[in-house]
């Protein structure tokens, strides 16, 4: 079996994980899953109260685990929490990329900072990640790295959140090709992308339109819960898959994509005129 195939993953057993952006949501619920299935976490998190409460639940359910403060736009807080992981815990064998924020507005109404701000977030934290993680994986030969990223990065629908979906567009076009690097190397790599999750992501989300409209990736996918999303993540790293969706249904919609882009487009705009907003029955946007 060639790198680029790296078949089944070893178990999760005494590997140690980081996680920026895990106090709650999907980054929570995997930290939980990782846990459950012998993994030692590091929690970082801008809310400190909330990692540390992460932490605390898996210690609670005999877990290995601490809480770290970390804020993902600065290089050194970045590279600090890195530094405390690896002091704590060992070497860190899995580091995961979560920090996900969205916004909603057309896009002549966002001002190019807050373009700079989803984009720090969404993006960047994932780089500041790289920088530190990359030369030391591959000194040792091994490791895993998952970036989540979103539907609204695989296919054009979030109309309301531009900035966001252009972030993750590059998140998954960042993990594929890292993958295509790392993987002969001895490092892997998945992307999580996240569909309808039930998680409080929308919550304080700043709003530049009073009129813009919340569009999602189709109602024909179901809102999961982060525990679903968790256990789907796990297990795809446990089969050594680099992308790794919510809904394996998606790939339809992107082959619809692949095989025509003004017809897909076209198609879209039709729906939106017909007032389709393609969310799932319980109207939430994506989990990422």
């Amino acid at each position: 079996m060639t790198a680029t195939q790296p078949g089944p993953q070893p178990p999760f057993e005494r590997q140690r994980a980081l996680i920026y952006g895990a106090a709650r949501g999907i980054g929570r619920a995997v930290a939980l899953e990782f846990a459950r299935r012998g993994a030692a976490l590091a929690i970082a998190d801008v809310d400190a109260a909330g990692a540390d409460e992460t932490a605390q639940a898996i210690r609670a359910a005999g877990g290995e685990a601490i809480g770290i403060a970390c804020d993902v736009r600065l290089d050194d807080s970045v590279r600090a929490a890195a530094d405390e992981a690896t002091r704590r815990l060992g070497d860190v064998d899995i580091v995961m990329n979560n920090v996900g924020v969205i916004l909603s507005g057309h896009p002549e109404d966002i001002p190019v900072a807050e373009w700079q701000r989803i984009l720090d977030l969404n993006l960047m934290s994932a780089v500041r990640s790289l920088a530190v993680f990359l030369p030391r994986m591959l000194a040792r030969g091994r490791g895993y790295i998952v970036n989540t990223a979103s539907f609204a990065g695989l296919y054009p629908y979030a109309t309301n959140r531009i900035p966001y979906a252009a972030a993750k567009a590059a998140v998954v076009t960042m993990t594929e090709s890292l993958a295509l690097h790392l993987l002969p190397k001895g490092i892997h790599v998945s992307c999580l992308c996240p569909g309808p999750v039930a998680t409080r992501v929308s919550e304080g989300i700043k709003s530049w339109s009073a009129d813009a409209v919340m569009r999602g990736p189709g109602s024909q996918f179901r809102l999961l819960t982060p525990e679903q999303v968790a256990t789907t993540l796990a297990d795809g790293m446990r089969d050594g898959r680099v992308m790794i969706p919510t809904h394996e249904e998606v790939f339809e919609v992107m082959r619809e994509h692949a095989e025509a882009p003004d017809r897909f487009l076209r198609a879209k705009l039709a729906a939106f005129e017909r007032g389709e907003k393609g969310l799932p029955v319980i109207a939430r946007p994506e989990g990422r």
